[in-house]
């Protein structure tokens, strides 16, 4: 197996025991891996995101990360494997955002803001976040299997940014006219609207045109809302 490119570089820590320094430690195998599966996934993202889903084989993947599809198949039985390790790459990243703009800011309109100009960046500002986006949309809608698979962890995305507004409307004292589950899947319709229509036509939606959508969104579900108890 190839070593990943650069990997050399890279500052490896060292101790120092009564004024003389050890030997480099080396990654642990589960440390090695977790970098091979991350290289893997970034080569993947950005050849798909480039080439289109079909046209990245699994060679190229594996070539532009620095390792041979031996490597790959270490990792992930199959392509679609590492599709759903993109896509949950995609969904952690996306609610990590969300999670970091509620702890950085207590005015609900900045909460928002900050969430919806994050999305923008990872799926439209960053020019491989839509296309691979929709990619993976397509390939869902062609693919049963990975359909359910998509659904699933679609599901499984809404239900973490759920409990993140069923917290924050505790907190509020806010009881709102609709479920929250319900407005975890509106946001997340909405998201993905506006990033196929930015890929579509990126000089039509500004970088603050989500942000703007959202404390809409948020402000009405306020007003229609009512005080807890």
């Amino acid at each position: 197996m190839r070593r990943l490119a650069g990997a050399s570089r890279v500052p490896v820590p060292t101790r120092r025991y009564g004024g003389r320094v050890s030997a480099p430690s080396r990654p642990t195998r589960k440390e090695q891996q977790a970098r091979t599966r991350a290289a893997l996934i970034g080569s993947a993202m950005s050849a798909m995101a480039s080439k289109g889903l079909q046209a990245a084989s699994i060679a190229e993947i594996a070539a532009d990360a620095g390792f041979t599809k031996g490597a790959f198949y270490a990792n992930f039985a199959s392509k679609d494997e590492l599709l759903l390790a993109v896509l949950d790459e995609t969904f952690d990243r996306a609610v990590g955002d969300i999670e970091r703009a509620v702890r950085d800011h207590d005015d609900i309109d900045a909460q928002a803001r900050d969430a919806g100009d994050a999305w923008i960046t990872q799926t439209g500002a960053e020019p491989r976040g839509g296309r691979l986006f929709l990619e993976l949309m397509v390939h869902a809608v062609r693919d049963e299997a990975f359909r359910a698979a998509f659904v699933e962890r679609r599901r499984g995305l809404r239900d973490r940014v759920t409990r993140i507004y069923e917290e924050r409307a505790a907190e509020l004292g806010l009881v709102a006219p609709f479920p929250l589950e319900d407005a975890a899947r509106m946001t997340s319709v909405m998201a993905h609207g506006v990033a196929l229509d930015r890929l579509v036509e990126p000089d039509g939606i500004g970088d603050d045109f989500f942000g703007t959508m959202l404390v809409t969104f948020f402000a009405g579900l306020q007003v229609g809302g009512s005080a807890a108890g």
